[in-house]
């Protein structure tokens, strides 16, 4: 039997995270996935994931903590308030305030540092340009740089042990293509979360960005979002 090459994947238990989780799979990469809970405003998010990564039947999941809630800087890892009710072409301007900042410069560097040790040379993200064009850690140019560190900063990079790949399938893609493309891979999307600040009990706002984005893009493929939302 082939023995597979092994994949780390950053996995939030977002929607974004998970179709990037089966395109892995997809491709016949052996997973290893890493959850982070990093001081963000809430851990619905996190909990999904669990449930992803059980679905998905992966290897290993890694959950890690960090507190970027120390330095705060976001409405994610602060009190200040999460946007509501903003029109869908207002989201794709600007950085948003739900931005943390070196965010997923952190989350590759810890996905980076596993898969160093896994000797796996594949980084998997769910990472989009389109939909959050204001992310600055978002975009291709950012991806293509980390990578470009990746092998000069690690022993396996820089002993040719191998090369570091870091795959964004998604980056491209509008949300409508990418629920296509999940439901294609048999994504069961009712085990993830998406919502920015969600109810005590884990229930969709509806309302914030994320919810926005997510509820337009099912409408839009005249699909029902199969979680449940506020006020429903």
């Amino acid at each position: 039997m082939a023995v597979r090459p092994r994949s780390v994947v950053l996995l939030s238990g977002g929607l974004d995270s998970t179709t990037a989780l089966a395109e892995a799979r997809a491709a016949g990469f052996e997973l290893y996935a890493l959850t982070i809970f990093y001081g963000q405003r809430h851990v619905v998010e996190a909990v999904a994931a669990r449930r992803v990564a059980k679905a998905f039947g992966i290897v290993q999941h890694s959950e890690q903590v960090i507190d970027l809630r120390a330095y705060g800087g976001s409405a994610l890892t602060s009190d200040l308030e999460v946007p509501k009710d903003r029109p869908l072409d207002q989201i794709s301007h600007g950085i948003p305030v739900t931005y943390v900042p070196a965010r997923n410069t952190v989350f590759l560097s810890l996905a980076l540092a596993w898969a160093e040790v896994l000797g796996a040379f594949d980084i998997f993200v769910g990472l989009n340009c389109v939909d959050y064009s204001g992310y600055p850690d978002c975009r291709p140019e950012f991806l293509k740089a980390f990578e470009t560190l990746a092998n000069l900063a690690t022993k396996a990079g820089v002993e040719g042990a191998g090369a570091f790949k870091v795959h964004a399938p998604l980056i491209h893609w509008t949300k409508e293509q990418i629920i296509q493309r999940g439901i294609e891979l048999g994504v069961d999307y009712s085990l993830t979360h998406s919502c920015y600040d969600p109810s005590a009990d884990g229930v969709s706002c509806g309302r914030c960005d994320s919810c926005s984005i997510r509820l337009a893009a099912f409408k839009s493929l005249g699909i029902e979002d199969p979680i449940p939302y506020m006020n429903e």
